[in-house]
This record gives structure tokens, C-alpha cells and sequence, in this order.
């Protein structure tokens, strides 16, 4: 006999396997965990880290320039300041002896009173006395007036020049906080160049060495270009004086030997080879170690010119010459931001302060990108 029951239906469970969306969660969670944990950065090559210590040591470079002209703008600010204290403090002294003029009429007036003029007519021993005390009395009265007057001008006096000292005062702490922020930025500069060079491997320091030898044979031969073309544009204008009946003497371009060169450009370039050999600190100015614009402001004193202490303002002063026409004893400036500057010697060669961890030395003007020269005098 046929079953009467129902067949049980089946029910599709719709809920996940549990063991298959675990792993799967899993699976994600590695590869996000995976993402997350990046790779290390990429040991950057030889070329890059002298890239950015070239370039570490170039804004160190404007930092110093920064500093040198905020020290300069201290030191004449706080002279200006002290020179405003000295005279507050003298018109003081005139105040306050204006002050005790006033009071010595003052007191001479509470002891002996004052007397109406027609009494003093009335007591005067004849009209001719009276006339004489009136007139001294008008002179006492004119010599009260002054008094007054001088000490309201001395106060007028005095209290302008409290403000304005106060203001440069004011000015003076400005100056101070910039002098101290350029320092810092010189540090910071050049701290992170010294702990790239600390990082890298004997190999790799003897790669940059490999680098850096290259570098100055290029710039030398750049050099040795620029004397031979200086030589042959000498040679040529000694040969155009003589046929035009000239000396013959040339323009004291190349090497500089020729009566060209002016006597204060072999008394600069005899102070700046004395120095050879000295080590660069960045705002130094010698007589022991000097920075660039430092060594160039005293090669020039020596040859009693006066220029300025920064290379943004030694670069506006006397005659801009270009590169083909340099003649000992003129200043050349290098990079966009003017930050460094040397005495060329002749021949494409300078003597400069280089940067700091260096000593004075002789370079070619091509080891360094060129933004112009000057001739001071």
C-alpha cells in the first residue's frame, strides 16, 4: 500500500560557508597588510646624494649670505642705538639743568615775593631809582622767559629722541632675531649635508671621490680654453697697437703678467694667495679663516678699496665685464642666487673660499656655475 506522507522540500540554506569566507578574509587581510608595509625606500645613488650635497652646500651658501648681511645691519644698528643713548643721555643733562634754572627763579620768587609796580614807584627814593629797579626787573622777567623757554625746547628735544631710540631699539631686536634665524639655517644646511656623506659606504665615498675628480678636469679644461682664447685676443690687440704705432703692451687679460693689470689687482691678488690654505667658516672675515665674501671684501681693503660684506651687494658695485674680458683682480659671482663669489687670478683660474670643510685654494671659474663678474676699481 502506497505511503500517504508528503515528501519533506529541502530548504537551500543561503548563509556563507563559514570555512571558505575566512580564508578569503584572510587572503585580503595579507595583501592589505602586505600593501600597508611598503618597501623601503631605494638607497639613493652616488649622483643623487652629491646632487644634494652640492646643493645643500649652495643654500648653505645663501644662508651665510643671509647671516653676513643681518650681522652687518646688527652691528650698524646697534652702533646707531648707542650713539641715540649718548645723545638722550646729554639733552637730559640740558634738561635738567634747564630744570634747575626754573627752579632757582621759582625759589628766589617764594622768598622775596613779588612787588606791584606802583608800589615800588611809591617806595623808590626818586623817579630815576624807580625806572632802574623796573628795567632789572623787565631783564629778570626776559631771563625767566628764556629759562622757560629753553627748558620746554629741551623737553621737546629730549622726548623725540627717547622715541626714536626706542624705535631703534626696536629695529636692533628685528635685526637680532634675523641674525639668529640665518645661523640656524646655516646649521640645519649644513648638518644635513654631513649626514648624507656619513651614510654612504667606503665604495660609494670613493665613487663620489671618482665624481668629484671628473667634475674639476672638466672645469679645468674650460679653463685652459679661456686662457688660450684670452692669449690670442691679447696677442692680437699687442699686434694692432704695434701696427697702429702703440706700445704694443696688450690688455692685461689671461694671465695677467702684462702692464695691464692695475697695481691694486696684484696687491689683491698677493693678499688672496697669502691666504691659500686657510679654512672657509662661513661668516668669517680673517685675518684666520673667511668665507667667500669675506676673503674677497679683505683682498680688496688690502688694496685700499672698500666693497661691501655680502656678494648681493659686491655684485652691484664697480664695472660688470663679461666672462671673455676678465682680468685679474675682478670678482666672480656663480649660481642663479649670486650666494658665491671668487677673485679670478687669470688663466680661468680664482682663488676663492670654497665652502665649509675646505681651505682657500685655487679652482677654475667653470666648477661652478657662472652668474657674472665686476671690476671693483
Amino acid at each position: 500500500m502506497a505511503s500517504h506522507r508528503k515528501p519533506r522540500a529541502r530548504v537551500r540554506s543561503t548563509a556563507p560557508a563559514v570555512g571558505l569566507t575566512t580564508a578569503a578574509l584572510a587572503s585580503v587581510t595579507l595583501l592589505s597588510t602586505q600593501s600597508a608595509v611598503a618597501a623601503p625606500n631605494p638607497r639613493p645613488s652616488v649622483e643623487d646624494v652629491q646632487k644634494q650635497v652640492d646643493d645643500l652646500y649652495r643654500q648653505a651658501g645663501t644662508a651665510t649670505q643671509k647671516y653676513n648681511r643681518a650681522k652687518e645691519a646688527s652691528s650698524a644698528q646697534r652702533a646707531r642705538v648707542d650713539a641715540l643713548l649718548e645723545d638722550v643721555a646729554e639733552r637730559a643733562d640740558k634738561l635738567n639743568e634747564a630744570r634747575r634754572t626754573l627752579g632757582a627763579f621759582a625759589a628766589a620768587q617764594y622768598r622775596n615775593g613779588s612787588i606791584a609796580p606802583t608800589a615800588t614807584f611809591f617806595l623808590a627814593d626818586d623817579p630815576q631809582s624807580y625806572f632802574d629797579q623796573s628795567q632789572l626787573m623787565d631783564r629778570m622777567t626776559n631771563r625767566q622767559q628764556k629759562a622757560v623757554t629753553d627748558f620746554r625746547v629741551q623737553q621737546e628735544r629730549t622726548a623725540k629722541k627717547r622715541a626714536e631710540a626706542v624705535r631703534s631699539l626696536e629695529t636692533l631686536t628685528t635685526a637680532q632675531a634675523d641674525l639668529r634665524t640665518s645661523k640656524q639655517d646655516v646649521r640645519t644646511k649644513l648638518t644635513e649635508a654631513r649626514t648624507l656623506l656619513s651614510k654612504l659606504t667606503a665604495e660609494e665615498k670613493a665613487r663620489l671621490a671618482e665624481i668629484e675628480r671628473k667634475k674639476e678636469a672638466e672645469a679645468a679644461r674650460k679653463a685652459e680654453e679661456l686662457a688660450k682664447q684670452q692669449a690670442e685676443a691679447e696677442r692680437k690687440a699687442a699686434e694692432d697697437a704695434k701696427k697702429s704705432g702703440g706700445t704694443g703692451t696688450g690688455t692685461g687679460t689671461g694671465s695677467g703678467t702684462g702692464s695691464g693689470t692695475s697695481s691694486k689687482a696684484e696687491q689683491v691678488l698677493a693678499f688672496a694667495r697669502a691666504q691659500i690654505g686657510k679654512p672657509y667658516v662661513w661668516g668669517a672675515t680673517g685675518p684666520a679663516s673667511y668665507d667667500c665674501s669675506g676673503l674677497t671684501q679683505a683682498a680688496w681693503k688690502a688694496a685700499g678699496v672698500d666693497i661691501p660684506r655680502t656678494t648681493w651687494d659686491q655684485v652691484k658695485i664697480g664695472t660688470r665685464v663679461a666672462t671673455a674680458d676678465l682680468r685679474p683682480g675682478d670678482l666672480v659671482f656663480f649660481y642663479d642666487d649670486i650666494s658665491h663669489v671668487g677673485i679670478y687670478k687669470g688663466d680661468g683660474m680664482m682663488i676663492h673660499a670654497p665652502k665649509p670643510g675646505a681651505n682657500v685654494r685655487e679652482e677654475s671659474i667653470y666648477y661652478m656655475p657662472i652668474y657674472g663678474s665686476v671690476r671693483p676699481a
